[in-house]
């Protein structure tokens, strides 16, 4: 076993590498951005659609109304994807720019969602009641198009770096106001990819007779049918555990491949159940959050409680449940890291295998019980047996799936938990047998002092006596002293001796002592930014610095997003940390931060989860950061 970590882990750069691609990382982020249109969207869906499964259909008006605002959403949520992904790509490419020469994303993110309505869209015209209608068929607006967004995407920001790199422009003079001049700059590289996407366009359907995202699905269609089966999914989510597992957030390398599917298999779902048809797919984004990651990767949620409440080990209760409330949401970055699980050889093997049973389990529950596939997206972070019934609709069989998602992760896990307790049992005999053994030698080095002590009172009581003699004296000839100074100064105002005037001043000035002594308090009015995946596990620290810093009545802002999100309003900030699970896009945050002049740093995963538990070494850490 540990031979095959030590295999993995050298290969832990390539990893690295792969998931700061710029290319996946536009994708992923471009996804994130609009995951809440497909979450909102699904509300309607929601309500439209649930009633069906017990009996109740909305009158014909009503489920129109609530279909409206799900077409309008999710139906176009391609042409969304188009404008952020290419955002995301345009932060990417101006890394490699200078500071004075950037790239305006605005003018790129039009760019490429006129290029994906060009490749994805049909004119049509009909007559109603007289009057001539034209018009844009969206059969691939929404998420039937998101690999055409992408490769839109991808495009525009090609073509406009290769134009604003060279100063292939039109430059302005110095007195036209800046907004006026960079839209003169951006004529040029906004013509050549409109003039490239429709010069494409109009090729590829006279070659092909159909337009270029129906195409793009046709190439994919077999992938995405393979990636639904027993062995795809094996695959697919083994290697997001396994790279996981070696510390390298998984999703950011497999999910940009499966993105488009994960959204239409949803949209495809709801379309076979709402003609009657059963719904088969089983590769969709809620299973990927809440079976296959049922309490975050690695299938954690019940193996989180076994370490709180069935472990013997006095550290494994404590990480269990200080872990429990955050595994429970989907955040289980401090138990992976706080347990550990990451790089731990005895979970390996559960670690890896668990999120495939579950999912092998819910593909056999869809293909041979006949339960319909997830149709609802949720937020990642609902708690996964409530998203498990929410995206299945509260279908009967939903509510046998939880438990026995639950009750086979216990079984996988189990083993292996009462391994690794026993052996943290024994660590803590032994350093409890230590603790005895050193408690014992201090106490016989203070009774071996004790006896000493006897003997040299002994020795000195002769000087002592001496002493108290001379002592006693000297109190009289200063006591007659004091006497004959009264006598003289009757009348004179009443000295303040030295004592009290020392003690006067101490008190006037306590308040600005302790004001300044605390050592956080150059803090005050800094501002801290912290960066994970999701947003998720970065909340968990900058809420442990917010506590702390109200503690010590310091004024210190802090904030939490997910890292892709960080380019608008990192220059808000002093200092940007980056969580352990995102290390690998250190490099970027570091270049993004020297040309905003913000200091950033990436922490450990232990030392990451340590510091949201302890408030004032997180506050040391911003402190030290900022060399404070």
């Amino acid at each position: 076993m540990e031979k095959l970590i030590a295999l993995i882990e050298k290969g832990k750069p390539f990893f690295n590498a792969i998931a700061r691609n710029k290319y996946l990382k536009a994708i992923r982020d471009g996804f994130i951005s609009v995951m809440p249109i497909i979450i909102v969207s699904s509300i309607f869906l929601l309500v439209s659609a649930v009633p069906n499964v017990w009996g109740f259909y909305w009158p014909t008006e009503i489920n129109d109304v609530l279909m409206k605002a799900y077409n309008y959403s999710m139906g176009i949520v391609g042409i969304c994807a188009a404008a952020t992904t290419a955002k995301h790509f345009c932060d990417a490419q101006n890394r490699d720019l200078p500071k004075n020469n950037q790239i305006n994303f605005i003018s790129v993110m039009i760019a490429s969602l006129i290029g994906f309505l060009l490749l994805s869209s049909d004119a049509i015209s009909f007559t109603d009641n007289g009057v001539s209608i034209s018009g844009l068929a969206n059969g691939y607006m929404g998420s039937k198009g998101l690999l055409t967004a992408f490769i839109c995407a991808f495009a525009t920001g090609i073509i406009y770096k290769f134009f604003i790199k060279r100063n292939i422009t039109i430059k302005m003079p110095e007195q036209v106001p800046p907004n006026i001049s960079q839209t003169f700059k951006d004529i040029i590289p906004f013509g050549v990819c409109l003039v490239f996407f429709w010069g494409f366009d109009f090729a590829f359907r006279n070659i092909f007779g159909f337009c270029f995202a129906q195409g793009v699905i046709q190439v994919f269609q077999p992938l995405f049918s393979a990636a639904d089966g027993y062995l795809g999914l094996a695959i697919i989510y083994g290697a997001m555990s396994l790279f996981w597992f070696v510390g390298v957030h998984g999703p950011s390398i497999v999910e940009p491949a499966i993105s488009a599917a994960l959204i239409s298999n949803l949209e495809l779902n709801m379309a076979m159940y709402q003609a009657g048809e059963h719904a088969t797919a089983v590769l969709t984004k809620p299973l990927q959050d809440f079976v296959v990651a049922m309490g975050g990767t690695g299938a954690t949620l019940v193996v989180c409680f076994m370490f709180a409440f069935l472990a013997k080990s006095k550290e494994m209760r404590a990480v269990g449940r200080a872990s429990a409330v955050p595994v429970c949401f989907g955040v289980n970055e401090p138990f992976l890291f706080g347990a550990p699980m990451v790089l731990n050889p005895i979970f390996f093997i559960p670690f890896i295998f668990a999120p495939i049973a579950n999912i092998w389990i819910t593909k056999f529950f869809i293909d041979v019980l006949g339960m319909n596939g997830f149709m609802f997206s949720l937020p990642w972070t609902t708690p996964a047996p409530v998203g498990i019934a929410m995206g299945l609709g509260l279908q009967p069989l939903a509510f046998l799936l939880i438990p026995a998602l639950l009750i086979v992760d216990f079984l996988i896990y189990f083993p292996f938990f009462k391994v690794y307790d026993r052996e943290k049992c024994a660590e803590e005999a032994a350093a409890d047998q230590a603790e005895v053994a050193q408690r014992a030698t201090q106490k016989q080095a203070a009774m071996n002092a004790a006896f000493q002590g006897k003997a040299d009172t002994a020795s000195v009581a002769t000087g002592a006596v001496a002493q108290a003699a001379a002592s006693m004296a000297a109190e009289k000839k200063r006591a007659a002293g004091q006497s004959m100074d009264e006598n003289s100064t009757s009348n004179a105002t009443p000295a303040v001796s030295p004592a009290a005037s020392d003690d006067a001043a101490a008190s006037a000035s306590s308040n600005t002592i302790a004001a300044s002594s605390d050592p956080y308090a150059a803090l005050n009015g800094r501002r801290v930014l912290v960066l994970c995946q999701g947003g998720g596990t970065s909340g968990l620290l900058a809420n442990a610095l917010a506590k702390a810093a109200r503690e010590h009545g310091i004024d210190l802002e802090t904030a939490a997003d997910a890292y892709g999100n960080h380019i608008d309003i990192m220059a808000d900030f002093d200092l940007v940390i980056l969580a352990p699970q995102a290390a690998s896009y250190f490099d970027d945050l570091k270049a993004d931060g020297e040309r905003m002049g913000v200091a950033c740093c990436v922490t450990r995963g232990k030392q990451y989860i340590d510091l949201t538990r302890d408030g004032e070494a997180s506050l040391a850490f911003v402190a030290q950061q900022l060399g404070i």
